[in-house]
């Protein structure tokens, strides 16, 4: 709760600034709500800490409606013993924290418009058990000017839809159509959106637990609920822009931010996540395929959790387009955009930084891999220049970073010079031209090969690793293939590691390109 606390008073002055909470009906002009009077078709379910309405009338609170408010949120009760769940202290919330939470639920089909504000509530979409193999079972949330927080469980969440995919990992691939997913979501062009949400621990179905001789282990148990996001989809998401794309949403989480357990799709919308842990994420393992086809997705992982990549797949990632700017965790071993079967770079601009590297795969786009010799801090700006000295790429992560992945349809074959802010940069090693597919080394190397963690960057100290936590002790640097000489003007990169000078010229070539040992011009 403490970690959550700063985003609930956040939230709570938002929603006093914002007209349709209670008593503020006459908000200011400058008001974020001033982009609620869009007019969006669908049911129009208007938020208020005084009073929700559905299209104008009072909402219902019968069950048997379509729309209708409770106070029954599925949350991690304090005071369990460890035969009810896999949840800590620190993941349980009190009755009372529960039961102020207004829950409107979503029982039928449609397209459900949500505007204002509720500060202590959820929006919670379930069509039934059987909706999973129903393609009608399909609903669409527009968000048009809303702020809801949640601090015992996602804010937004869809139980039960159609869901479009597979779950056989023996046919998964890369390559997915979710456009018949039954959870969407669009943000509404001219809207600013808040969702400020925590999560659910694992809590096991009662019967399904199985536990040792001695009754102080459990064994085996299948899970009842475990919801790890603030905006979060156990059926495969699709999330879209209005027409015009200049909708914002903006995603606070104590733990994940923007999760689904099948397939997320981003096809537009400006999204913004800054998140205790993964940004973003999809885990079916082996399954789960993220793909992002347009929009501008902005990634913070603040660390309050103690780790945290910017995307998180346990099946493939794919960026199409758009633009996706990703930190991970400043301390921890995670990655800018991590996955578990392979990253696909096909188009748009990616920056990503963080302490580790996942596969990348060769084809699509050109991208280049930084490995520098010593942690960088967050706050400077590095820069692609090309040989006519223009800027072709910038970045300025937010997070102390140790590597650093880039990619843009600009990064055209060619010789290159690279900078942080004025200060020129050489690499030790460089090779491209997809001469290295698949996992390359990553970490928080020194140049004597040991993991070090960073120091913290000023106002996040209390964000360092939890008590317990450890890195690894030694991440070996590594050596070069064996048959795999250095290329002869070719247009395989250069190799400059082993007893040479560090070069100050960065040679991309078509496809993969990976550069080590990167420091300051001596």
């Amino acid at each position: 709760m403490k970690r959550f606390a700063a985003l609930l008073v956040s939230c709570a002055l938002l929603c006093q600034s914002l007209s349709g909470c209670g008593a503020r009906e006459e908000a200011p002009a400058q008001s974020l709500s001033q982009t609620e009077n869009i007019v969006v078709e669908g049911t129009q379910i208007r938020l208020s800490d005084d009073g929700i309405t559905v299209d104008g009338a009072a909402i219902s609170t019968s069950d048997t409606d379509g729309v209708y408010a409770a106070n029954d949120i599925v949350f991690y009760p304090e005071g369990q013993n460890f035969t009810f769940g896999e949840g800590t202290e620190a993941d349980a919330h009190s009755q009372p924290e529960a039961d102020a939470h207004t829950v409107v639920h979503i029982t039928q089909p449609g397209t459900y418009v949500l505007s204002g504000c509720l500060s202590a509530g959820q929006v919670a979409v379930d069509l039934g058990d059987e909706s999973e193999e129903d393609p009608e079972a399909v609903v669409t949330l527009v968000l048009n000017g809303v702020d809801i927080a949640c601090s015992v469980a996602p804010a937004v969440i869809f139980y039960n839809v159609y869901e479009c995919g597979s779950a056989n990992a023996e046919t998964a691939s890369e390559t997915v159509d979710t456009t018949a997913a039954g959870a969407n979501v669009i943000i509404a062009d001219g809207t600013e959106n808040n969702i400020t949400g925590s999560y659910v621990a694992r809590i096991y179905k009662p019967d399904s637990v199985e536990l040792n001789e001695d009754g102080t282990e459990v064994l085996d148990a299948k899970k009842l609920h475990k919801y790890d996001a603030a905006f979060y989809s156990k059926r495969t998401m699709n999330v879209n822009s209005g027409g015009a794309g200049t909708g914002v949403l903006n995603i606070m989480a104590e733990n994940e931010g923007l999760d689904s357990e099948l397939h997320l799709t981003i096809n537009g919308g400006n999204i913004n996540i800054t998140s205790g842990n993964d940004g973003i994420n999809t885990n079916e393992d082996n399954v789960s395929v993220t793909t992002i086809n347009g929009g501008n997705v902005n990634i913070v992982v603040n660390g309050s959790t103690g780790e945290g990549d910017g995307i998180d797949s346990n099946g493939w990632l794919v960026i199409n387009g758009g633009s996706v700017t990703a930190a991970a965790c400043a301390f921890s071993g995670d990655a800018g955009i991590d996955s578990d079967m392979g990253i696909h770079i096909n188009g748009g601009t990616v920056m990503a930084s963080g302490h580790m590297l996942d596969r990348l795969e060769d084809g699509g786009q050109n991208y280049a891999v930084f490995t520098f010799s010593d942690t960088q801090p967050g706050g400077s700006t590095y820069v692609l220049k090309n040989a006519a000295g223009e800027t072709v790429t910038a970045c300025t992560p937010v997070n102390d970073f140790s590597i650093l992945v880039v990619s843009s349809p600009d990064l055209a074959e060619g010789e290159y010079t690279f900078w942080r802010d004025e200060v020129q940069l050489a690499a030790a090693f460089g090779m491209g031209g997809g001469m290295m597919g698949g996992r390359r080394p990553g970490g928080m190397m020194g140049a004597d090969g040991n993991v070090q963690p960073p120091e913290p960057p000023i106002g996040m100290e209390h964000m360092m690793p939890p008590e317990g936590m450890t890195f690894p002790e030694r991440m070996e640097m590594p050596e070069r293939p064996e048959g795999m000489e250095p290329p002869e003007g070719g247009r395989g990169g250069d190799w400059t590691q082993g007893g040479g000078e560090p070069s100050s010229a960065f040679n991309i070539a078509d496809g993969s390109n990976y550069f080590s040992g990167v420091a300051a011009v001596s």
